[in-house]
């Protein structure tokens, strides 16, 4: 996956601040594979819109604050996506409540990104990572339907989280 936010690229001291929060949360190769990833997953939009199932939403899938037709900087962009990552990030090691690899928390992190830290806590993907279920990954797959209808875009990302969390990538 390339990498989106390097070194050379310009940061403002609050993004540098919630990149550290992120590092602090799940370390450093985990926060680089959630930079990475998830930006690749969500897309980055910047502007507010309304995704396919008709959320409001902006940014690389920010929508808490999302604000249908709003122009967002890029670095406005960034410091929502390293906010939200922290925030879901949280939300999973405390659902969990043990540590795990760091790519099956990055598998986690960004599944319940995708879906919400209530929903990824009541899905059996969780049950199955806190019981330390070898076969907790699978669980991931069954997550390619929003809206009423599969989404070729989620059975992408699910495949991708499938195999990050198997520790194939």
């Amino acid at each position: 996956m390339p990498k989106l936010w390097g070194s050379n690229t310009p940061t403002d001291a609050s993004s540098k601040v919630g990149k550290a929060k992120l590092v602090s949360v799940v370390g450093a190769g985990c926060a680089a594979v959630l930079l990475s990833c998830v930006p690749q997953f969500e897309g980055m939009v910047l502007r507010g819109y309304t995704d396919p199932i008709g959320i409001v939403t902006a940014c690389a899938g920010h929508t808490a604050t999302a604000v249908l037709g709003k122009p967002y900087t890029k670095a406005e962009c960034e410091k929502l996506l390293v906010d939200d990552l922290v925030k879901h990030a949280e939300g999973v090691k405390r659902c969990i409540e043990r540590p795990l690899p760091v790519h099956q928390l990055a598998a986690a992190v960004s599944f319940a990104f995708n879906v919400g830290v209530p929903r990824f806590c009541g899905s059996t993907f969780a049950k199955k990572l806190r019981a330390n279920d070898p076969m907790a990954c699978a669980e991931i797959s069954r997550w390619t339907f929003a809206g009423g209808r599969e989404l070729p875009g989620l059975v992408k990302r699910r495949a991708v989280e499938r195999d990050m969390c198997d520790g194939k990538i």
